[in-house]
């Protein structure tokens, strides 16, 4: 219900600490089963997972893939002008945009969506710069335009355009990017980055927890992080690139031999992916230890090995019951995906996210990793 979800425009009224709560939506997969497009939905968007890290970096295009969003959708809201209209989106660490379905968009997946309308704002301003966001299987056209997110005057883009049908399926009407602004569309300055410079939040750091049991209780913490929520002690890595929340992996192993990565390799935990994936090798190489790829009942899941990935001489086990993903009734599939990038680069998505606590800590450039309690 929505009224579950409380409205990032109201907490953002107050200095401090900012807890988003994020709902577990009706998945991906029910929604196509209960249209009967599951079984052919997959075969329409060829998967590019890892375009988002290689392409346009240099044209002023970002690219964010979003095919994989299809047994989890993590959404929260937000509202956008004066007064507020409300949205729910996307909080994406793989992107650094906002934008939302413009009311000019006449495409058949906005009509599917909440639409923001500039004429209703009064604090709107309009700036006719178009804007262009790549995804792995269609595309955001828009323009630019500035208008109160109950932070600041921030940057937003606004849809015109959602070709395809890739959009048209998900719950969430927009995407808030919280990864870094040298990969910003048309050099704007992300929503993150406005609070710390506003002095909006006491730490320059912000925080996710995923639940994994229930549709309640995850969130995003914009400005802190609660010890609640994890186990032990935070492990904090540095960064190797801010672009993205980029980190070096030391290996990959599974029942204590080392299986990928063997001479080191980069990862970045993406909240934008629900998979994990990686270079093809890595990724054949892990599906030999587990077996299979597809499965014809999840309850396989019990006989499968723990994927361990080493950072920064810290083991983060990701079990098979998380990894072995269900598409529809009696069907699974492993939560591994193999991209085509000319580099040893992992991507850490939702099934990462949901065992670890993370931290992103912007002042300190690092990310802290601890286990994640099973309910907050």
């Amino acid at each position: 219900a929505m009224r579950l979800v409380l409205l990032l425009a109201a907490l953002l009224l107050a200095h401090g600490a900012v807890r988003i709560p994020l709902r577990r939506t009706k998945s991906l997969r029910h929604r196509l089963e209960e249209q009967g497009l599951l079984e052919a939905f997959p075969n329409m968007l060829p998967s590019r997972v890892g375009s988002k890290f290689f392409s346009g970096l240099t044209s002023g295009v970002t690219t964010e893939p979003l095919e994989n969003i299809m047994d989890a959708e993590y959404v929260g809201a937000i509202s956008i002008g004066t007064p507020p209209q409300q949205f729910l989106v996307l909080f994406d660490t793989g992107s650094s945009d906002l934008w939302v379905p413009s009311v000019d968009c006449s495409s058949p997946a906005c009509g599917e969506h909440e639409r923001f309308d500039h004429r209703l704002s009064a604090t709107h301003r309009a700036t006719g710069q178009p804007i262009s966001i790549q995804y792995g299987t269609g595309s955001v056209a828009g323009v630019l335009a500035y208008d109160t997110v109950r932070v600041s005057n921030q940057a937003i883009g606004l849809s015109k355009k959602e070709p395809g049908s890739f959009l048209t399926h998900h719950t969430f009407d927009g995407i808030l990017g919280l990864a870094f602004p040298s990969i910003a569309s048309s050099g704007t300055v992300p929503i993150f980055d406005n609070m710390m410079s506003q002095g909006l939040v006491d730490k320059d750091l912000f925080s996710i927890y995923l639940s994994s049991e229930s549709r309640t209780g995850s969130f995003v913490m914009l400005g802190g992080m609660d010890s609640s929520c994890f186990s032990g002690r935070l492990h904090w890595i540095p960064l190797s690139a801010e672009t993205y929340w980029q980190i070096a992996v030391d290996r990959i192993i599974m029942r204590g031999r080392v299986v990928a990565c063997p001479r080191g390799c980069q990862a970045v935990i993406d909240s934008g992916t629900m998979l994990l994936a990686g270079p093809l090798r890595d990724v054949a190489a892990i599906q030999r230890h587990i077996g299979a790829s597809e499965y014809t009942s999840g309850q396989v899941r019990k006989s499968l090995p723990d994927v361990v990935f080493v950072i920064g001489g810290t083991k983060f086990p990701v079990p098979a019951k998380t990894y072995i993903q269900q598409i529809y009734l009696g069907y699974c599939k492993s939560g591994f995906e193999s991209i085509a990038i000319p580099a040893e680069l992992w991507i850490l998505g939702e099934v990462f996210l949901r065992q670890y606590y993370s931290v992103f800590d912007r002042a300190h450039r690092r990310v802290g990793l601890a286990p994640a309690v099973q309910q907050c």
